[in-house]
């Protein structure tokens, strides 16, 4: 399990390339098995933010050298992965994503490595359950941006996502994805604007930076990993009824004159088996009073572990969505001097 019931810190506040980025990404294939990504009792998340590095390296390998262990379908995928190069100034293969995605065909079996180079691309750009095995790869040293401005009221909430991803088996790293519509109001109608909705299941994020303000990633359903990636927002800005596991992700609130809420996790039942863990991740932003999160749903799971906060987090953590049936989920958060506790134990494994 990745965690239990740990306390909470709180605080004030060209060839070889592409061979060396096959490497990269080959590390982070496995997050999609579940059989790879469940740590059990054994071995958990170390307490020390300083190991946990070490642990993912243990627990975590490379495909490569897990062939035996991964989704049949998975590994075949990987044996010989496409690369396809996105460029502004016309270099590479396409210079817009869509044109890239458009080139993969429906029923892809084999994993697609779509580069992009340096630069923002403003595209609305969907990946249809048809096309799995996509990954969006950026230099670390020059982040691509996705973004779009699309809202709420034009496409509806989570078709308002700058990137929408449907299918399985996708992989980001070093992207930043973004929605640049204005900032809800509170009088305009429609202004909630997703940044990323993810639908398909065995998703990976590494390093992956997600802006926007209310409703930022819909983490909507299956299996996904984050890790080493930002996500800031106002409210609800991360919401969905995924199964998901972020690794020192940090949170950052910005400042609203209203109210401000971190997770919307959508479980409606107790029998669903879906939820949100954040282990190792720092809370930080602008302003006072932010909750962990809200019942947007009946049953909401969210687990904080080994979590810096600054004083932007209102001290009761959660909010009953003015339902006061819900209250039962303040069991989740318990302050208790300066830790607060996760009483509900959440497991990833596929």
């Amino acid at each position: 399990m990745f965690c239990s019931n740990n306390g909470i810190r709180r605080s004030p506040s060209s060839s070889a390339n592409i061979i060396n980025l096959a490497s990269l990404l080959l590390l982070a294939i496995i997050f999609m098995s579940g059989k790879m990504v469940f740590c059990d009792d054994t071995t958990p998340i170390p307490t020390d933010a300083g190991g946990v590095n070490g642990w993912f390296s243990t627990n975590v390998k490379p495909a490569a050298d897990r062939k035996g262990g991964l989704d049949p379908t998975l590994a075949a995928a990987e044996e010989s992965p496409q690369v396809i190069k996105v460029r502004k100034d016309g270099s590479g293969d396409f210079s817009k994503i869509s044109d890239a995605i458009n080139s993969i065909p429906s029923g892809n079996t084999k994993r697609v490595i779509i580069w992009i180079g340096a630069g923002e691309y403003v595209e609305k750009i969907k990946i249809e359950a048809a096309k799995p095995f996509i990954t969006f790869y950026g230099s670390p040293d020059a982040m691509p941006t996705i973004s779009y401005s699309g809202t709420a009221y034009q496409y509806g909430t989570v078709d308002s996502a700058s990137l929408i991803v449907d299918s399985d088996y996708f992989m980001a790293a070093n992207i930043i994805i973004k929605n640049s519509a204005p900032k809800p109001d509170g009088v305009t109608k429609g202004a909630q604007a997703a940044a990323l909705r993810i639908s398909g299941t065995k998703a990976a994020f590494y390093k992956v930076r997600m802006i926007g303000f209310q409703d930022t990633l819909c983490d909507d359903k299956g299996y996904h990993f984050y890790k080493d990636c930002y996500i800031e927002g106002t409210v609800d800005f991360i919401f969905g009824r995924a199964k998901s596991l972020y690794v020192n992700t940090q949170l950052h609130v910005l400042g609203d004159t209203g109210m401000t809420v971190i997770t919307a996790q959508a479980r409606d039942t107790t029998t669903e088996d879906c939820g949100y863990s954040f282990v190792h991740g720092q809370i930080t932003g602008v302003g006072t009073g932010a909750y962990l999160g809200r019942a947007w749903m009946a049953s909401p799971r969210v687990i904080f572990s080994y979590t810096t906060m600054s004083s932007v987090i209102n001290p009761a953590g959660w909010y009953n969505n003015m339902k006061p049936e819900r209250d039962y989920v303040r069991r989740m958060f318990t302050l208790q001097n300066t830790s607060v506790l996760a009483l509900e134990q959440i497991h990833l494994g596929v």
